[in-house]
């Protein structure tokens, strides 16, 4: 029988091993384990309402969306389609990958807008900025243009009730005049306004280290993608737990490096089909990580 002394006595050991153990804190708060919906980019177009219950079915609470353009919305469906698909699955479009057509380069606003008025509607908290065009980022001065053009943006997402992020590749890591292109977006961004999706596998890729981004960069990682690197061929994915990644030093330092979300990612490679990849990376992470 629990009485009420033992039910206080319980809590306060309880709350004792949170304080000695921040590791521990961090575990039980964070169960929401989210997919780069990328990752099904060869099965989503087909059906989504089948693609998105499979996501569900694997364990996944939380998707990143990618794919949106004004013709075609989200696969021929409009974000309020999209929408009641994920509500009928229990999912949350918690982050969005968002190209913005022609923004970053020339200022033109016609697809920010429309992808803000698109994660608006998926209720998402983040709309996320994927990738940096080659000819647009061969030096320091276009780099620091990029980051004007972020905080432009961000202000914009503000205004909407939604943030802003940056998701890196590896070639932000390349040096000019020995900077790195994503030390000046680091330093040029507003940090209350522009926060980082930090993709590991593609740190690792480069030759650096998330846990030293984490101490130079506190808090300003808040989302992370999670993709593991084959251990026979670098150049490709695997399922999480599966590869040359050791996430457990990264995720005991999810609190300085300010992460409130995550999301597997797998571009290639998968093991049997993808399905069978997502569901491996899923129950990896909920035992191992979390």
């Amino acid at each position: 029988m629990i009485t009420r002394r033992n039910f206080l006595i319980n809590t306060s050991l309880a709350a004792t091993a949170v304080l000695a153990l921040p590791s521990l804190a961090f575990s039980m708060d964070k169960k929401e384990i989210g997919l780069q919906l990328y990752t099904l980019r060869e099965e989503l177009p087909k059906n989504v309402k089948q693609t998105l219950e499979k996501v569900a079915a694997s364990g996944y609470t939380a998707v990143e969306t990618y794919g949106f353009s004004i013709k075609d919305q989200f696969w021929g469906l409009s974000p309020k389609d999209l929408k009641k698909i994920l509500d009928d699955n229990n999912l949350k479009a918690v982050s969005g990958h968002y190209n913005l057509g022609s923004y970053l380069y020339d200022g033109n606003t016609s697809e920010l807008i429309a992808a803000i008025e698109a994660a608006k509607i998926l209720k998402s908290e983040f709309l996320t900025v994927p990738w940096i065009d080659e000819p647009f980022r061969k030096n320091i001065d276009d780099y620091k243009k990029i980051a004007l053009r972020l905080n432009q943006a961000a202000k914009m997402c503000a205004d909407a009730g939604l943030k802003l992020a940056y998701h890196n590749h590896d070639f932000e890591f390349q040096k000019y005049n020995g900077i790195t292109g994503y030390e000046i977006l680091l330093k040029e961004t507003d940090k209350n306004l522009v926060y980082f999706e930090l993709d590991l596998y593609w740190v690792v890729r480069s030759g650096n280290d998330p846990l030293q981004l984490f101490k130079e960069n506190s808090g300003r990682f808040k989302m992370w993608h999670v993709k593991d690197m084959d251990k026979k061929n670098q150049a490709l994915n695997t399922e999480v737990g599966s590869g040359l990644i050791d996430f457990k030093p990264f995720f005991k330092e999810a609190k300085q490096s300010g992460m409130v979300h995550f999301f597997v990612e797998q571009e290639n490679n998968f093991a049997r089909d993808s399905f069978q990849s997502i569901k491996t990376s899923c129950d990896f992470i909920s035992k191992e990580l979390l």
